[in-house]
């Protein structure tokens, strides 16, 4: 299992769920996939292939993470990663036998790529003309449909169900897969004489199909999507994601259009950050995605694209509701006459389409006009009633200055003369929003603040395994360093470190991590070992332990520059010498208690140790390193 777990970069697996910037030190960081928050705090470390969110302290290594992020079973997250690295597994007890012995969600995932397959190649069939028509009434030819994964549904009964239990699947298995349906004589294909759309997760496995209905005879509904499974929800898969998630990534922008077609239009036109919902409105689900490839930084943007009817605008005006789920500014793009990007690719080619794009209006200002049209603000009382209704959107915009504009404008859409009592009026409703988050119950703000890594001056905070640490504790800091320097350069404290005992770590949890540490072999060994990491965290007696080893081994050092043995030395005589200095009190302490009568044997002893102990103190002081 160590050779599939190391032969998988950690921070190749987690890119393909969240966007990873630099954090120093090695390390890379983003806004963890766990939790909400709206500072990155998850951090990654490749060369140990950890990761740990300083946030909600989940943490672990590559296996960990796949498990938990796709919800897997321990045995189909080793299938997933040895498929991706190419390594082939032996099963023990029977040999090989992937039908019985692979884990559901593999089963499922199995089923559908080869379903994607055996549609992809049903559209180069005579029955499949009409798809292939269909797609080229529409501008897209053979090479798009390839791009796309593009295939076609034979009209009878059960082509795919014979094709799938032909490759070993079960009928328990396609029936929950989606991929087939229960019939009166037993399953049967649920996509028949359809276009096929293969629907892909964010990693790009094909999770689920959105097909487009060809033919009259067929009394279907316009799209067939899958329905819910244990692999496929459609309030968390966003198409073309798989496609669009590096360019998302790298343009900190997404744009968000309607349909499947419309994905297609706008990526051949050059717009290859567009993406869509699969049935379902744009919601929480889906925010989720974005926000951890956008990184949430301020210069990040999400275009909605919608028609310019009725149904166009109270679609962007749901959208504007989840506006301050995005610290992205939010825009919105109108369709000329009606048009979706596919239509107008084709009327007007694909220029139009990015112009499209480009002529987006803040998603802010186009709510304005919606609420502002509602009212008769020929009116004192009409102009009253748009203010209510209006001033609470601008107090929404996150950029003061624009805020502060947008309600200037305001006033003049209304016709209000006195534009100071508007902007007034704006700002107070801005404060009482920054005043309700502070208590943690502004919308969207359901939990407490999220934790940093620990700065030097950090305030008292629960550590796993024990007491809260105080982390103004200069003891309690330099303890946390040495232990990480422990686990994440265990070069550059070793041999040294070995000869540390746990009692001379005062904290709880750390004395427990020292010992895991000894326990895997102490730092020498872990010098030279490319295992070390795992197996300190395989001495954990249990996951709170585990959890505070992973977090000490990705939590970034307090030194701007590379760590070296100077800066190792300092932790190490700063902790030897606190362990020193605390002996030298419970020694004087005992002399307290002796009292004039001790034994005299006894007390030359006991004195003996403190004179000893003094003199180490001070040699520690005058030398460093040196005298450890």
């Amino acid at each position: 299992m160590k050779a599939v777990r190391d032969a998988v970069p950690i921070d190749a697996v987690v890119s393909e769920y969240l966007q990873l910037r630099n954090a120093g030190g090695g390390n890379l960081k983003g806004l963890c996939p766990f939790h909400d928050e709206k500072s990155p705090s998850f951090h990654v470390s490749p060369a140990k292939g950890l990761y740990h969110c300083f946030g909600c302290q989940e943490g672990g290594d590559t296996v960990d993470f796949v498990m938990k992020i796709d919800h897997l079973s321990f045995a189909e997250t080793i299938e997933r990663l040895a498929a991706q690295a190419g390594i082939t597994l032996r099963y023990e007890e029977g040999g090989y036998t992937p039908g019985r012995q692979q884990g559901e969600r593999t089963r499922l995932v199995e089923a559908h790529k080869a379903a994607a397959q055996y549609y992809t190649e049903q559209l180069d069939g005579p029955e499949a003309e009409i798809a292939r028509r269909f797609l080229a009434d529409r501008g897209f030819g053979q090479d798009a449909a390839a791009h796309f994964g593009l295939g076609y549904s034979p009209a009878g009964w059960d082509h795919l169900t014979r094709f799938l239990r032909g490759r070993g699947f079960s009928d328990k298995e396609l029936v929950l897969s989606g991929l087939a349906q229960e019939g009166r004589r037993g399953p049967i294909d649920r996509f028949r004489g359809r276009l096929m759309w293969p629907i892909r997760d964010i990693a790009g496995e094909v999770v689920g199909f959105g097909a487009r209905k060809l033919r009259d005879d067929d009394n279907g509904p316009k799209y067939l999507n899958t329905p819910e499974t244990p692999i496929y929800r459609k309030s968390h898969v966003l198409y073309g994601i798989d496609l669009a998630k590096k360019e998302i990534a790298r343009t900190s922008r997404a744009v968000v259009v309607e349909g499947y077609t419309d994905v297609m239009a706008c990526h051949l036109a050059g717009v290859t950050t567009a993406i869509a919902t699969c049935g379902t409105a744009f919601g929480e689900g889906h925010i989720k995605i974005l926000r951890r490839l956008l990184m949430d930084n301020s210069g990040a943007e999400v275009v909605f694209t919608f028609d310019g009817d009725a149904a166009g605008q109270k679609a962007a005006l749901r959208a504007f509701e989840d506006d301050q789920k995005f610290a992205a500014e939010t825009s919105i793009a109108i369709t000329p006459g009606g048009m979706d990007p596919c239509d107008l690719r084709l009327a007007e080619g694909d220029q139009a389409v990015a112009d499209l794009v480009e002529s987006r209006t803040p998603l802010f200002e186009f709510a304005l006009r919606q609420v502002v049209s509602r009212h008769n603000l020929d009116t004192p009382v009409g102009r009253a009633a748009a203010l209510d209704e209006a001033a609470p959107i601008v107090a929404r915009i996150k950029n003061s200055a624009i805020q502060h504009e947008s309600a200037v404008q305001l006033a003049g859409m209304l016709g209000i003369l006195d534009t100071q009592f508007v902007v007034r009026r704006v700002a107070q409703l801005a404060r009482w929003a920054r005043e309700r988050g502070r208590d943690g119950t502004a919308p969207g703000q359901g939990r407490p603040p999220r934790q940093e890594a620990p700065p030097a001056g950090a305030a008292p905070r629960p550590a796993p395994g024990g007491p809260a640490l105080n982390l103004r504790s200069p003891a309690h800091r330099v303890e946390r360093e040495l232990l990480k320097l422990a686990l994440q350069r265990p070069d550059l404290v070793s041999p040294a470190f070995d000869a540390y005992g746990a009692d001379e770590f005062t904290a709880p949890p750390y004395a427990v991590v020292r010992q895991c540490i000894e326990e895997a072999g102490g730092a020498t060994a872990g010098a030279a070992d490319d295992g070390y990491l795992a197996r300190v965290r395989d001495a954990a007696p249990d996951d709170t332990v585990r959890a505070m080893v992973t977090e000490l081994a990705v939590e970034p050092l307090h030194t701007r520059r590379d760590p070296d043995e100077a800066y190792a030395g300092v932790q190490l005589v700063a902790v030897r010498l606190a362990a020193v200095n605390q002996r030298i009190t419970e020694i004087r302490g005992s002399l307290q208690r002796l009292g004039p009568r001790a034994d005299p044997q006894q007390l030359a002893a006991v004195q003996n140790e403190l004179w000893v102990l003094q003199q180490y103190g001070q040699s520690l002081r005058e030398r460093g390193a040196a005298a450890l």
